[in-house]
């Protein structure tokens, strides 16, 4: 099997626009959690979330995102936001990665696996006003492919040229992991040299808020705290804060990122996948999905509990799905868990849905780069099932890391966790 590494990274989250910019802003503690105030979300039980900091200014100072710097205006109305916000961050990845080839053999070999969770649901919920108020002649011609997840791989490979695999991942919340780790596999298994993998989501509407806090999914008790409401392994938790963004990295075969000079970031060692067979929106209550994701990870990565020093968390801040990791975690680590710190980033930037596993990955990585740990916010008291594990509480924390794990699992029961290493 080839070995796969990461050559480039870029983000478009509630801490702005840029990888730089997120890591200091995350590890300083700051939160992108605020009020909803784009839409009225007076009548609905949960007004807070992780938006995107927008501006039409040509010159963003403070990483606010300008969708005019990334996609043409007479490109925008063929697209969804949550489209955009990928197409920014796979533009920011590659060009940090520097693999802007022109050649045909090369194009061939580059291929594009960029998800979603849900994808166009703004598109979706503005049309069928559109056609139930004005009638079907008044729909866009491009509300389609708006709506369709694999489009932000479509416009991405087309922007490039990029003829390789050209594919996408539907998996709710573990969508960017599942993207990451199977674009890894694409390249260990020779069917490309580089993908552009990762996850984009915009899902912060009327009717995604209102979606999900009918399922009582949602945070309902900080309305008037915005940036307490994401808290992660606290025993004052009600439920996730949801957000939007994207997450993309540029994987590569390693031999092939050599000799061309690439910055290598870390190398994606082992992937693990799982499902829970048990609930459509909770994950089984002994948390085996979960462990059984994590220990294909470490097997296939060849690596032992010890040898983790990192996990960054799928930590979404619900009552019950908490609980339910950090006993996975501890079943799966046994006595190395007093060696290992784990930590929700979760809980500065919300829930991301289809681009939290990207997004997240890309954190972790960071830590590697770094040797720092981004903290869990809001972590007053910790609920019983997470005692016992260093959650990295309010503060960002230093420690030499070369192995992380970053875990996802999502709704249906689709788990996925990557594990990555120094090079």
């Amino acid at each position: 099997m080839r070995r796969v590494v990461v050559t480039g990274m870029g983000m478009v989250t509630p801490l702005g626009v840029g990888v730089d910019r997120n890591w200091k802003r995350i590890t300083a503690g700051e939160s992108g959690v605020r009020d909803i105030n784009h839409f009225d979300a007076s009548d609905i039980t949960s007004r807070i979330a992780g938006l995107v900091p927008r501006t039409e200014d040509e010159n963003p100072q403070n990483g606010e995102f300008n969708v005019d710097l990334y996609v043409p205006r007479k490109e925008q109305k063929k697209m969804d936001t949550f489209i955009t916000y990928g197409m920014a961050a796979a533009q920011d990845a590659i060009e940090d990665s520097g693999w802007l080839p022109k050649d045909e053999e090369s194009l061939c070999r580059t291929g594009v696996l960029i998800g979603a969770g849900i994808g166009g649901l703004g598109t979706m919920y503005e049309n069928s006003i559109i056609l139930h108020e004005k009638g079907p002649r008044r729909l866009s011609p491009f509300a389609v492919p708006a709506m369709l997840i694999n489009l932000t791989s479509g416009h991405v490979s087309i922007k490039y040229g990029f003829k390789g695999p050209n594919h996408s991942v539907v998996t709710a919340c573990s969508t960017g992991s599942h993207a990451i780790g199977d674009s890894a596999r694409m390249i260990a298994l020779d069917d490309a040299d580089v993908m552009i993998a990762g996850g984009s989501e915009a899902a912060v509407n009327r009717l995604g808020v209102a979606s999900f806090a009918a399922a009582r999914a949602l945070s309902t008790g900080y309305n008037d705290r915005p940036t307490e409401g994401s808290r992660p392994f606290d025993e004052g938790r009600d439920g996730f804060v949801i957000a939007e963004g994207a997450g993309v990295v540029v994987l590569e075969e390693y031999e092939h990122a050599k000799a061309r000079g690439a910055h290598i970031y870390a190398e994606i060692i082992g992937y693990g996948m799982s499902g829970d067979a048990h609930h459509i929106t909770s994950p089984a209550p002994d948390g085996n999905g979960g462990f059984r994701a994590m220990q294909a990870a470490l097997k296939r990565a060849e690596v032992n509990p010890e040898d983790i020093c990192y996990i960054n968390a799928h930590g979404t801040s619900t009552p019950v799905g908490d609980g339910i990791e950090c006993t996975a975690v501890k079943r799966l680590f046994g006595s190395a868990i007093e060696q290992v710190s784990m930590s929700s980033t979760k809980s500065a930037i919300g829930h991301l849905l289809g681009a939290a596993g990207a997004v997240e990955a890309i954190y972790a990585i960071k830590a590697i780069n770094t040797g720092i740990l981004p903290p869990t916010l809001n972590l007053e008291n910790i609920s019983e099932p997470c005692q016992g594990i260093d959650l990295i509480p309010k503060v960002a924390k230093e420690k030499k890391v070369t192995t992380v794990l970053s875990n996802s699992f999502g709704f249906g029961g689709t788990n996925a966790s990557l594990v990555m290493r120094a090079v």
